[in-house]
């Protein structure tokens, strides 16, 4: 019997993300400007884990947070047993406590906390067809928590699908660089993002397309350059990765 629902969309992002075709060679030379051997790396939002598996690689420690249960499976199948990795079936918010998943059972990677999001992508064109159909309490985290367990990291990766504002809330300090997730149809979501970093700190940003592991700008421009590149997206970009780097 064929697998159907989650497993197969899990199944269909094993074979996508750590398949023969899954660009390792650049998602490493992206994140080496980041990450060196020893440094402690949060992936929050690490769906099947490839960039946990880009993390491991360049000789990173990992606390991965994944709190769907089809693809926090398929985390502790493939980095369950290194010691180097730790899962933590969790989300990270701005408070500690617990919220509500919307889960898209046939896309679990654009599952979840945020009511608006899949409230914008109902009206948006691309993403007709996503159906947002079951939900799922879970535990909450935040960074703050996370530093005061296991330690500042080096860099923190933040994918949760218009919910990257709320985990940046949860965060009281600045840290040396980290990415976060930004859609087409969330855009103010990036913004708030941009506005929290730069309270914390000065930082630089720039920002990768797509899963093009590339940054397109070249350089680490200031928060209000950016605001005004991603203002600037035309829809059919989607989404990409802002990263900023802690100056100074």
């Amino acid at each position: 019997m064929r697998p159907n629902g989650t497993a197969a969309a899990t199944g269909r992002s094993l074979r996508i993300y750590h398949g023969p075709q899954a660009p390792r060679a650049a998602m490493d030379a992206l994140y080496r400007r980041f990450v060196r051997p020893g440094d402690l790396v949060f992936d929050v939002g690490a769906h099947v884990g490839d960039r946990v598996s880009a993390f491991r690689r360049l000789g990173a420690c990992v606390v991965a947070l994944e709190p769907q249960a089809g693809p926090a499976r398929a985390l502790r199948l493939i980095h369950g047993r290194d010691p180097g990795v730790t899962l933590l079936p969790v989300a990270a918010g701005d408070v500690e406590g617990e919220l509500v998943l919307h889960l898209n059972p046939a896309n679990p990677t654009v599952s979840t906390a945020s009511p608006a999001f899949v409230a914008a992508a109902r009206e948006a064109a691309g993403w007709e067809g996503q159906v947002w159909d079951a939900r799922a309490a879970c535990p909450v985290t935040t960074l703050d928590r996370l530093i005061a367990l296991y330690g500042r990291p080096a860099f923190v990766k933040i994918d949760v699908e218009g919910f990257e504002d709320r985990v940046l809330a949860g965060l009281s300090t600045p840290l040396p660089a980290l990415s976060f997730e930004v859609t087409t149809i969330a855009r103010e979501v990036g913004l708030r993002c941009l506005d929290r970093l730069a309270a914390l700190g000065s930082y630089g940003f720039d920002l990768a397309l797509g899963e093009s592991q590339v940054l397109s700008l070249g350089r680490f421009v200031e928060a209000r350059e950016m605001r005004a590149v991603l203002a600037a997206l035309p829809h059919a970009a989607n989404s990409g990765d802002v990263y900023a780097v802690l100056r100074g």
